[in-house]
């Protein structure tokens, strides 16, 4: 079984958060791959992670990173491959983290999501696999419908919460 994710993350700190993006890509049955890279201590390794990924059959990376967060856009600049970045909240509530990520330059885009929305990430990446599979299309689909019912349920639910002066 070979990658076709590839999920990086500037220190193994970031693990908590990024395992509800190993979740999804496992509950979608898309082969990924994990490793700690960072911008800044191992750029050599970056570099070579990044200029090789897609001749390895990676199709999307997952970059996360805290505070100054600058691993998803260094990888951006070295893969022709949609790198989506995932802020963590290491400090200033991770503003500094989504900045860091969501200013890029023209030309180098990296696809953002909200700060430690790690499932966000996997999702995104299995629906940018989707566009050349359409089995995984319709494993998208069918989780997307899957929204729609828990929002269904949940307002049954609320049918049963009482207050003096709720109306429904």
């Amino acid at each position: 079984m070979e990658p076709k994710v590839s999920i990086i993350m500037g220190s193994t700190s970031d693990l908590p958060v990024m395992e509800s993006t190993a979740k999804i890509l496992n509950d979608f049955r898309i082969p990924f791959e994990i490793n700690a890279l960072s911008a800044h201590r191992t750029p050599e390794e970056v570099e070579k992670f990044a200029k090789n990924a897609s001749s390895r059959g990676i199709k999307v990376i997952i970059a996360a990173a805290g505070m100054a967060a600058h691993l998803p856009g260094v990888i951006a600049a070295m893969t022709p491959l949609p790198v989506i970045g995932v802020p963590i909240k290491a400090s200033l509530e991770g503003l500094d983290s989504i900045f860091s990520i969501l200013q890029m330059p023209p030309g180098i885009p990296v696809a953002t999501v909200g700060v430690n929305a790690a499932q966000n990430a996997g999702i995104l990446a299995a629906q940018i696999i989707a566009t050349g599979d359409e089995l995984m299309m319709k494993e998208i689909i069918k989780f997307k419908e899957s929204l729609k019912k828990k929002i269904v349920q949940a307002n049954e639910e609320l049918k049963n919460v009482k207050y003096e002066y709720k109306t429904n």
